[in-house]
């Protein structure tokens, strides 16, 4: 079965002084697009170097999950550091889905060239970053996920099956 982690990258979310949106919508939206039956994981931690990269790095290397999405933690502001602990995890950076992603959320929203998102591969993991707004999570799902199940295929993790309606 395949696995996937979800990961809420968020100081208020953590200490439950703000309710997880992203994570939720995340999972929401790929229950309605993954056929594959898949066990969720999920997550929530606070911003940070450190918390980022161990959370990563467990869920990869003792989990044994084959995709982790991250919400959160993209942006300029000082705690956002997911793309930093990113590339303290990943083996390889796949920089092609942060360049959609942002494409992609121009025509949403303006300051979407704020963003850093990014995506990476530890081992049999694919790790991608994306936005902490629900809207912009579908936006930039929709832009990169016809690339995941081939990805996952050729880093060998577990299989997913998009429903073949939703991307053509």
């Amino acid at each position: 079965m395949t696995q996937i982690a979800i990961v809420t990258v968020s100081d208020r979310a953590s200490r439950g002084e703000y309710e997880d949106l992203g994570g939720p919508a995340i999972e929401r939206w790929l229950r309605r697009v993954v056929t594959t039956p898949c066990a969720f994981i999920r997550r929530i931690i606070p911003d940070g170097l450190e918390s980022v990269r161990d959370v990563l790095v467990e869920l990869c290397d003792e989990g044994g999950v084959d995709l982790i999405l991250t919400t959160g933690g993209t942006g300029p502001s000082p705690r956002d550091l997911t793309p930093e602990a990113m590339q303290q995890v990943i083996t390889k950076e796949l920089p092609g889905f942060g360049e959609l992603m942002r494409q992609a959320s121009l025509g949403q929203v303006r300051t979407a060239i704020l963003s850093r998102q990014t995506a990476g591969v530890r081992g049999r993991s694919l790790i991608i970053n994306l936005p902490g707004k629900p809207a912009s999570i579908d936006v930039c799902l929709n832009a990169v996920f016809p690339a995941v199940p081939y990805c996952l295929e050729l880093i060998g993790a577990a299989p997913i099956i998009p429903d073949s309606t939703m991307f053509g």
